[in-house]
């Protein structure tokens, strides 16, 4: 069974926004786009430039070749942009009109939590079978996922676990009218993909709107680790 794909979900997905930068910068290029030149365009980490160039790839929106050359060295890889341009999107509008019918519905909390778990299990950076995943590897994985997708996270050790700042919320709009359930997906998208990892630790809390601009997830030992 395959997890979900971009193509089939709703643009107001986290990371969407993002991820449209990147097409929009691959087909004003006149040329092809290695990941070190797209993530130094967007000022973005070459992870998360990875990340987003390889999610167009299996939509459908961009083709991956490798770059040839007579000369010694490494091939680069390069990504151009396949399929029609995006034009204007009511991103937003929809969130809205999704999260607002979400939240008519019997259930609300544990259904959003689910379907947050479900993209962060399909959005973590998976250990290999062989491979043991410390609550320290756990936490840095969790924090390129958040940036992957445009949190703009920043951990924080405490006494007890970590709290991860999260500077920039994808939802921001949305949130503010709707937290029940915008904010229930993201503490589901962060305990979901510890859980695919098998992390000694859980997303055991998420305080949204600490100040106009932060929301803190609380990260813990998780429960018999």
């Amino acid at each position: 069974m395959t997890g979900p794909t971009l193509a089939d979900t709703p643009a107001n997905v986290p990371g969407r926004a993002r991820r449209t930068e990147v097409l929009t910068l691959l087909r004003q290029a006149d040329q092809p786009m290695s990941v070190a030149e797209v993530a130094e365009s967007m000022s973005l980490h070459l992870n998360t430039a990875r990340f987003h160039l390889d999610g167009l790839v299996e939509d459908g929106l961009a083709e991956r070749t490798t770059e040839h050359r007579d000369t010694p060295g490494r091939p680069r890889v390069l990504y151009t942009a396949e399929g029609p341009s995006i034009g204007p999107r009511s991103y937003a509008l929809l969130a809205e009109m999704l999260t607002g019918f979400i939240s008519t519905m019997p259930n609300v909390g544990p259904g959003t939590a689910e379907l947050g778990k479900a993209w962060g299990r399909h959005l973590i950076e998976r250990a290999a079978p062989s491979e043991h995943v410390d609550a320290d590897e756990a936490v840095t994985r969790l924090d390129r996922m958040l940036d992957a997708v445009g949190f703009d996270p920043e951990p924080h050790a405490t006494e007890s676990g970590v709290d991860v700042h999260l500077r920039r919320c994808p939802f921001r709009e949305v949130a503010e009218k709707h937290t029940d359930v915008v904010c229930a997906i993201h503490l589901g998208l962060m305990q979901g993909a510890l859980e695919e990892i098998d992390a000694p630790v859980t997303a055991t809390a998420l305080t949204p709107f600490v100040t106009p601009h932060l929301c803190v997830a609380r990260i813990e030992p998780r429960a018999g680790s």
